[in-house]
């Protein structure tokens, strides 16, 4: 089932989630090296986040690179100067190919003006990046000594699905369903998203980091569903009033 859009109209201008997208588009296009396959797997391998890194706290070394195999040992790391703390954050803006950037940004152009409305944009901001991170962690305790980079920003949006789930469980997500287009409530929709993780075979796909930001987006939104509620309630009935 592909998402088209969903029925629950925003009283807001959703400035980061736009721009959110474009910073990703910005970096996909303009940063990223994409026509030269070793200049990209370099680029990566300095900026993106990786298990291993985090797990022993340094940057990868050449054999470990070569031979795919995480050490905590003594050889030099092949950039000294990488943070990889920050390269948690990095990451959450860098995507492996055309299509993996606009299956993201198509999720968040759906389904974060809602979130960004009802966290405020200084609040979405926050519990975006919070859930990448969160999907990272995830990651990492599955595959502690994986030295592949992990790139993308499924970690964070799962996260702001997550907080769709509990905020709007009864809304409606039009969908494409082979050929037919159906409403279907978003809890049915994203509960079979969240099952559907499991279920994938790729290797190439970081399930962990879905499911981990998935349930960090419910398990921060649950508290402050009421107060999220209320808020979002406020500034509709304000602009039934104005008008």
């Amino acid at each position: 089932m592909f998402p088209i859009r969903d029925i629950n109209p925003t009283r807001i201008t959703p400035v980061l989630t736009v721009g959110l997208i474009l910073i990703n588009a910005a970096v996909f296009f303009f940063w990223q090296p994409r026509s030269d396959v070793e200049a990209e797997s370099e680029f990566l391998y300095e900026r993106a986040v990786i298990a291993c890194e985090l797990t022993t706290g340094e940057a990868l070394s050449v054999p470990e690179i070569s031979l795919g195999e995480c050490r905590d040992g003594p050889e030099s790391p092949l950039f000294p100067d990488k943070n990889v703390w920050l390269a948690a954050i990095v990451s959450m803006f860098l995507h492996g190919g055309i299509f993996h950037l606009a299956g993201n940004m198509w999720f968040l152009w759906i389904f974060g003006n809602n979130i960004e409305e009802a966290y405020g944009t200084l609040g979405f901001l926050a519990m975006y990046l919070a859930s990448g991170i969160a999907g990272t962690a995830a990651f990492v305790i599955v595959n502690p000594d994986l030295t592949e980079p992990l790139v993308g920003a499924s970690g964070a949006i799962a996260g702001v699905l997550g907080a769709y789930l509990v905020l709007y469980p009864r809304h409606r997500i039009l969908s494409l369903f082979f050929v037919f287009f159906v409403q279907i409530p978003a809890i049915v929709y994203l509960g079979i998203w969240f099952l559907s993780q499991f279920a994938v075979g790729d290797v190439g796909v970081a399930w962990e980091a879905h499911v981990g930001g998935f349930l960090f987006g419910i398990a921060l939104t649950l508290p402050l569903r009421i107060a999220l509620t209320r808020r979002v309630r406020s500034l509709h009935d304000g602009f039934a009033y104005r008008f």
